[in-house]
């Protein structure tokens, strides 16, 4: 197939490195790359969230499928544009991506499906959300309502700070107050086409930036798949997610059909284990970042069927996903600063020393060719991913490439899949 992917960061380089690694050729074009990515397929320098030019290219192009990395091209409509000019589409229309979008919005139509979540109240001025702090109490919990580039979520005992936050975002729109949930987190990917729903393998990722979970909060420093705790709670990983898909995602993929708002493309769940149960944080419209890049590598059925099956809605002719066994970790290399005012612009090196690696290959997130050498571009600049048979293995593979990567005033966690073994 012809695939045009949207989007620049390490997801869309995740995606297309699974893409790639199929038998049956591809041809892949990304709009518009990365240097890495750029290394990998043609990149092209068009507008991702305007609708009108996705859309002329892919036509012009003769694109067979059309893949929506990151979230604002789905806020900003282009699956709609490109699904009334029949070219098809793996992501998710305007108005059912607002399950993202819009954290009222995700919350109505929980509780319209019956779905297991905390407590929250909308507040649309800083009167009303110090009345739902005071009224949660401590540790106190604030959501930006609509996107904010992982940067929204607040969750703190300072009641000054949980305030402030609030008084920042409501600028943007309304916040959401929340009850606090306290438990494992663990990232679930759905894809449906409207009426089939098939889950991939859980992970696990770190959204702090220090060790033990310390520091503020990121796009995530890391991630690991398959979570083999699970077994403990649920008997198996199986189980786990045959729980969260019934009661979580084809209800909710039901309760969106029903309101003529049917949801093609990928259902991300942000759950939370607690002692009362299975609890959503959060719902995204797109594959995660960086679950994704070890949740794919891990993937035996052939990414580009699910891709197209949900996007025509034949989903319901390919089998349930099958997943390798062996233990996938991702560590981030993130640049100083980040995340606050990340330093940009510095050199990287030594990538081919850490791809030597046994297990490991490197995506990027946020690099650029400057004169035929690699600079950081953002805040994360790229992810090491590497298997192993056990997680001890893939963990020690991760590190040692990461020790080989040079950039000045990089920084990265070091306790990512330390807890499992």
């Amino acid at each position: 197939m012809k695939i045009l992917v949207l989007g620049s960061g390490a997801r869309e380089h995740a995606i297309i490195k699974a893409l790639l690694s199929e038998e049956a050729g591809h041809h892949i074009i990304a709009a518009p790359g990365n240097a890495g990515i750029a290394g990998d397929v043609t990149v092209v320098g068009i507008d991702q969230e305007n609708p009108s030019i996705v859309r002329d290219f892919a036509r012009d192009e003769a694109v067979d499928l059309v893949v929506i990395g990151p979230e604002a091209p789905l806020v900003a409509g282009v699956a709609d544009k490109l699904r009334a000019a029949g070219i098809p589409v793996f992501g998710p229309n305007r108005s059912a991506a607002a399950l993202e979008g819009s954290k009222s919005f995700a919350k109505r139509i929980m509780d319209e499906a019956g779905v297991p979540t905390g407590r929250a109240v909308r507040a649309e001025d800083l009167d009303a959300a110090i009345a739902a702090l005071d009224d949660f109490g401590a540790p106190y919990v604030v959501k930006a309502d609509g996107l904010a580039a992982g940067k929204g979520v607040l969750v703190t005992h300072d009641r000054d700070a949980a305030i402030q936050h609030a008084t920042n975002w409501l600028g943007y729109g309304g916040v959401l107050v929340e009850e606090f949930l306290d438990g494992q987190e663990v990232s679930l990917f759905f894809i449906t086409d409207g009426e089939t729903v098939l889950p991939l393998s859980p992970a696990q990722d770190y959204k702090r930036l220090l060790d033990g979970d310390a520091g503020p909060n990121t796009g995530g420093m890391g991630a690991y798949s398959p979570l083999p705790w699970l077994d403990n709670r649920f008997g198996s990983e199986t189980a786990f997610v045959d729980e969260v898909l019934e009661t979580v995602a084809i209800p909710v993929v039901r309760q969106l059909a029903s309101e003529g708002n049917p949801f093609q493309g990928l259902l991300y769940a942000g759950l939370i284990l607690t002692e009362r149960g299975i609890r959503v944080i959060e719902f995204n419209a797109r594959f995660g970042d960086p679950e994704t890049q070890v949740v794919l590598p891990r993937l035996v059925t052939p990414l580009s069927a699910l891709l197209l099956g949900s996007a025509t809605g034949t989903l319901g002719e390919q089998p349930r996903p099958a997943f390798a066994e062996a233990s996938a970790v991702t560590v981030v290399l993130a640049s100083q600063n980040y995340p606050e005012t990340p330093v940009t612009g510095r050199s990287i090196t030594g990538l081919d020393a850490a791809v030597a690696v046994e297990g490991v290959h490197l995506v990027h997130a946020a690099t650029a060719d400057v004169d035929g050498g690699l600079v950081a571009t953002g805040g994360r600049v790229l992810n090491v991913v590497a298997l192993g048979s056990t997680f001890p293995e893939a963990r020690g593979r991760a590190y040692e490439a990461l020790s080989r990567i040079e950039l000045e005033g990089g920084q990265y966690r070091t306790d990512i899949a330390a807890r499992v073994s």
